[in-house]
């Protein structure tokens, strides 16, 4: 039976495509029984997602934020909580949080975001080939709540809620968009490229880079994109490298290595952040980058376009706030190894990491010497250094911080063996695929060829590394995640501003999310709340490392700015 009253207060609402861009919503009862059905017309279902949102503040049940959020948005008609069965799939299919995971399923993996499309059609990436559309989202749906309930701690249900309001935040961060000047841009542009070419081609400072590379070369024609023609011409003149990159050319001592590291500097900045990327990626004063939630296994988030996840810092004065408004910036030191701290309990690291330079405190214990050892020691034990000055000095670690090192050693060991590991709220790394385990398996035999057991060794090696960095990476993801959906819920508790600003379209009048880069936030905000808007963040860093790691003495301090641009 089709109805159009008003769901109870509280409730949890499932939402599905029913072709022509109708919408078919779901009423679900304590058990996940259907109680009530509505069919909504596309011209109607705005409005009626926005009356019912301020009237019952229900849990929305939704394929994907991808698919349905941009059309809300563009209505201005922004969701308060949701379940995204997407993003939740990936999670508790991989899990070994609990007995029985979900089964995986190929019509619920992630699809790549059309970059050309700012507004999908709603629902348009879904099938809609079958008589009730609403059984797969619900089947789905039920099968991910036995999981999320199969785990008595709670940790799952903390993760998908998590990584749903994740979802949310990735569209309307999208929908608002970084403030950016293009004139400051412009002028960052020209002072370190040299002028733009009215025609195309070459700025002038990478040209003069180039001639003086090709001159000491003796080549004049070279190609210097040419990585096979580069290397058999410093060949030719003695240079005997590897490979281009800097810390192997920085090593050598020659007349061409100055201008070409300049020269290579300046084309990575025009390929990637240049004017073309300008004209591309910067309309109405804002930089609009897709953000792919759980795009890397870890959690951490990927992007689909743009480098949203790689702003230059020679750049970041072109991040600008609105007349009227102001920037948060707030980023957290040395995340990784703060939560390593925590979660191994290791209260003599927890007691290097209080304040804000972790690094300073190891080198207080008396593990090493000077800062800089420290930070390589620290970074060697999370990634699985073995050699050089990393490798040199990890060790000392384990003497000083057994716990933690404790921690990322069975998490290397368990890789290395094909075993399985898993983050603070349980988001597990994936099972080596087939050919490893084969491989694996054929140099233990009697009979191996001692080649092949070095190549299995290495890879198993290879394996160890990624599941020690895997559960650090991944709890520190989940740390973020908290902190992202913590500062929104405090950001919408804020009045509307005193001056609008049109650009950022659903946002226009309230302090909102604009950027997000792992451990970084920047925060579009009305002048006049600057500083409430700067107390959200710091509580909601607090409640992220509370929720996570209770009790537990961690100090996770944040470098704080109120600013007009996000520059460092």
């Amino acid at each position: 039976m089709t109805s159009k009253e008003a769901p109870a207060s509280g409730s949890r609402i499932l939402l599905a495509g029913a072709g022509a861009g109708d919408v078919i919503a779901v009423e679900l009862g304590a058990d996940d029984s259907e109680l009530t059905r509505t069919t909504l017309r596309s011209t109607e279902f705005g409005d009626w997602v926005r009356e019912v949102e301020a009237t019952s503040s229900p849990r929305w049940v939704i394929r994907s934020a991808r698919e349905i959020y941009p059309r809300l948005l563009a209505a201005s008609v922004p969701l308060v909580r949701t379940h995204d069965l997407l993003l939740c799939h990936a999670i508790l299919r991989d899990t070994d949080a609990v007995a029985r995971p979900l089964a995986p399923s190929a019509d619920w993996l992630p699809r790549a975001p059309d970059v050309e499309v700012a507004v999908p059609a709603l629902f348009d990436v879904i099938d809609h080939s079958s008589v009730d559309p609403i059984a797969e989202l619900l089947e789905q749906y039920r099968e991910q709540r036995r999981v999320i309930a199969s785990d008595k701690n709670g940790r799952l249900a903390l993760l998908c809620a998590a990584e749903s309001a994740g979802g949310l935040i990735a569209e309307e961060m999208r929908a608002a968009g970084l403030p950016w000047d293009p004139t400051e841009h412009d002028r960052i542009l020209v002072e370190t490229l040299g002028s733009r070419p009215a025609g195309g081609g070459m700025p002038s400072q990478m040209a003069e880079f180039a001639d003086a590379v090709r001159f000491h070369l003796g080549d004049p024609h070279l190609h210097l994109d040419s990585h096979t023609k580069l290397l058999r011409a410093l060949h030719r003149v003695g240079v005997n490298v590897e490979s281009t990159s800097q810390w192997e050319l920085s090593e050598i001592t020659h007349p061409v290595i100055a201008p070409l590291l300049g020269y290579k500097k300046l084309a990575r900045l025009l390929s990637a952040n240049g004017w073309a990327w300008l004209t591309e990626w910067v309309h109405d004063g804002r930089f609009r980058p897709i953000y792919i939630p759980g795009g890397v296994v870890t959690g951490r988030w990927a992007s689909a376009g743009g480098g949203a996840l790689q702003l230059p810092r020679m750049l970041r004065p072109a991040v600008r706030a609105d007349p009227g408004w102001t920037l948060v910036v707030a980023d957290v030191a040395q995340l990784e190894p703060r939560m390593l701290a925590a979660m191994a309990e290791d209260k003599a690291m927890a007691e290097a990491a209080r304040g804000r330079d972790l690094y300073a405190g190891v080198v207080a214990s008396g593990a090493v010497a000077t800062r800089e050892e420290a930070k390589y020691a620290v970074l060697g034990a999370m990634y699985g250094a073995t050699t050089g000055d990393s490798g040199r000095l990890v060790p000392r670690l384990r003497k000083v911080y057994p716990r933690a090192m404790r921690l990322v050693d069975e998490a290397a060991r368990k890789g290395e063996d094909g075993g399985v590991v898993s983050t603070r709220l349980g988001r597990s790394s994936p099972l080596p695929d087939t050919e490893w385990q084969e491989q694996q398996a054929a140099a233990a035999g009697d009979a191996a060829d001692p080649l092949e057991v070095k190549r299995a060794r290495q890879r198993a090696r290879e394996r160890g590394r990624f599941t020690r960095n895997f559960v650090v990476q991944g709890t520190a993801a989940e740390w973020s995640l908290i902190w992202l959906a913590e500062i929104r819920y405090r950001l919408r508790q804020l009045p509307e501003a005193a001056t609008a600003a049109p650009a950022s379209g659903p946002f226009a009048n309230s302090a909102h999310l604009a950027f997000f880069l792992h451990d970084e936030v920047i925060l579009h905000v009305p002048e006049e709340q600057a500083d409430a808007a700067a107390s959200a963040v710091r509580d909601a860093a607090a409640v992220a490392t509370r929720r996570l790691f209770g009790a537990f003495p961690i100090d996770v301090p944040l470098d704080l700015r109120i600013m007009q641009t996000a520059e460092k």
